[in-house]
C-alpha cells in the first residue's frame, strides 16, 4: 500500500514539472528536434497550439533571415541623398597622364618684384601704417629717413651746398673762359663738378621735407616683406621693403634624379597648398613649362630644379612650399575617380556604387597613380559603374547608423 502511495506522488511530481517546462519562453528550446521523454511521463502535444511567431529565440531573428540577401547593400533615399550633396557619375575610361610626385616652391617671376632702398643714409621711421600684404601704388611714400643731429649732418643739406657752391665756380669760368683767362681743361673740370653735383642735389631733394628723405614705392603692387624696422639705421642703397606685383610666378619643383630620364616628356604640373589644401591645376593657370636642369644642384642635394611660369589668378602666395605632382606621358584607357569618391578605412580604401535610385554597395579598390585631383584606379571598379564622387562620406555614415530594411529590390 505504501509502494503504491509512494509511486503515485511521484508521477503527480513529474507531471507537474513537464507541465511548468511547456509553458517557458522557448529560449534554447527547438520542438522540431528535441524528444519530451521522461521516464513514466509521456505527453502528447497533439492539440497544443506551439505558435513560435514573435517568439524571441536566441540566437534566431526572422528579420535578419528576410535582410540575408541585402547584407551588403546600403539604403538612403534620394531625398536625403540630395539633402547630403550625395552625387554620382558613370565611370568612363579616358586619358591619364603619368605622375612623379615631388615637392617644391612659389616664387615671384622676374620683373614682377621690385626693392625700395635707402637713397641716403638715416633712421628709419615708417610712413603711415606700413604692413605685409597692404596695397601700395607707384610713387607712394613708404619710409622717412631722417640724418638730423647726425655727425655727417643732414644729406641733403649738404648735396645743397656743394651744388651752390659748384655753380658759382662754373659761371664764373663760364665768364672768363671765353677771354681764354682760364684754360678750356679747367673750365671742363668746373663744368663736370657742377653737373655732378647738381644730379646728386636734385636726386635727394626730390622727396625732402623737414622730417627727413621720403623713399617711395617703384612699382604698384603689394607690400611683400619688410626688411627692417622703426629706428633702424641703414645705409645708402640698403633695401628697406619689398613690393610684389603678383601677375606672374614660378613653380619650381625639385625632382630627384632617378626621374632624369622622364624629365623631356613633362608637360604641366598641379600643385596643393598647405594654407589651404586646394589643388591648382597650370592648365587652368596659362601655365607653360620655362626649363629644366641639366644637372643636380650644387647644394649638395641630388636633385633637379624643373621650372614654370603661370599667372596668378587665386590667392596664391609666393614663397610658399608646395606639393606638386609633375604630368608626364599620357595614358589611354584608364579609369580614374576624383579624390572625393575615395574614403579611406585602415589604410584600404574604397568608394560606393550606386545599384539603384537609393541602393549603394561599398567596393574595395585598388589605387594607381595621383595626380593630386584624381586618382588611377586599377581593379574595383569597371567601366559603366554609377559611383558616388560627392558626398562619399554621407553614404559611409548611413551604413554606419541606418539599419538595413527588408525591401523588394532586385539588382
Amino acid at each position: 500500500m505504501k509502494k503504491i502511495l509512494f509511486m503515485g506522488v511521484m508521477g503527480l511530481f513529474l507531471l507537474g514539472s513537464c507541465n511548468s517546462k511547456s509553458g517557458d519562453g522557448h529560449e534554447g528550446h527547438n520542438h522540431e528536434t528535441e524528444k519530451h521523454e521522461h521516464e513514466g511521463c509521456e505527453h502528447d502535444h497533439e492539440g497544443e497550439d506551439h505558435n513560435h511567431e514573435g517568439d524571441d529565440h536566441d540566437g534566431h531573428d526572422h528579420g535578419e533571415v528576410a535582410a540575408a540577401g541585402h547584407s551588403d547593400e546600403i539604403i538612403l533615399p534620394p531625398a536625403k541623398a540630395q539633402a547630403a550633396g550625395v552625387k554620382s557619375n558613370v565611370v568612363e575610361p579616358g586619358i591619364f597622364h603619368q605622375v612623379i610626385k615631388t615637392s617644391g616652391q612659389v616664387m615671384a617671376a622676374q620683373g614682377d618684384e621690385s626693392v625700395a632702398v635707402a637713397t641716403v643714409a638715416g633712421v628709419v621711421s615708417f610712413r603711415g601704417k606700413i604692413i605685409e600684404g597692404m596695397s601700395v601704388s607707384k610713387g607712394a611714400p613708404l619710409v622717412i629717413l631722417s640724418s638730423k643731429n647726425m655727425a655727417d649732418g643732414d644729406p641733403v643739406e649738404r648735396a645743397r651746398i656743394a651744388y651752390e657752391v659748384s655753380k658759382k665756380e662754373y659761371e664764373r669760368m663760364k665768364a672768363l673762359v671765353g677771354n681764354k683767362i682760364v684754360s678750356e681743361k679747367d673750365f671742363a673740370q668746373a663744368e663736370q663738378a657742377y653737373e655732378n653735383a647738381r644730379i646728386s642735389y636734385e636726386a635727394v631733394a626730390k622727396n625732402s621735407s623737414a622730417s627727413g628723405q621720403a623713399v617711395v614705392s617703384p612699382i604698384s603692387g603689394y607690400v611683400k616683406s619688410l626688411l627692417v624696422k622703426e629706428g633702424d639705421y641703414v645705409a645708402v642703397g640698403q633695401p628697406l621693403v619689398s613690393i610684389t606685383q603678383n601677375r606672374k610666378l614660378f613653380l619650381r619643383a625639385d625632382v630627384s634624379e632617378k626621374y632624369y630620364q622622364y624629365l623631356r616628356t613633362i608637360g604641366s604640373a598641379n600643385f596643393c597648398t598647405p594654407y589651404n589644401n586646394k589643388v591648382y591645376a597650370l592648365k587652368d593657370l596659362d601655365g607653360r613649362l620655362l626649363s629644366y636642369g641639366k644637372a643636380s644642384g650644387g647644394d649638395g642635394g641630388y636633385y633637379v630644379p624643373v621650372t614654370f611660369e603661370f599667372d596668378n589668378k587665386g590667392d596664391i602666395i609666393p614663397g610658399s612650399f608646395v606639393e606638386i605632382f609633375l604630368l608626364s606621358s599620357p595614358i589611354e584607357n584608364v579609369i580614374s575617380l576624383p579624390h572625393s569618391a575615395l574614403t579611406e578605412e585602415q589604410g584600404s580604401f574604397f568608394v560606393y556604387l550606386q545599384l539603384d535610385e537609393e541602393g549603394y554597395k561599398k567596393q574595395l579598390v585598388t589605387l594607381g597613380a595621383d595626380n593630386g585631383e584624381s586618382v588611377q584606379i586599377l581593379s574595383g571598379v569597371k567601366a559603366g559603374n554609377r559611383v558616388v564622387t560627392e558626398g562619399a562620406y554621407q553614404v559611409k555614415l548611413a551604413s554606419a547608423t541606418n539599419a538595413i530594411p527588408a525591401h523588394s529590390h532586385e539588382h
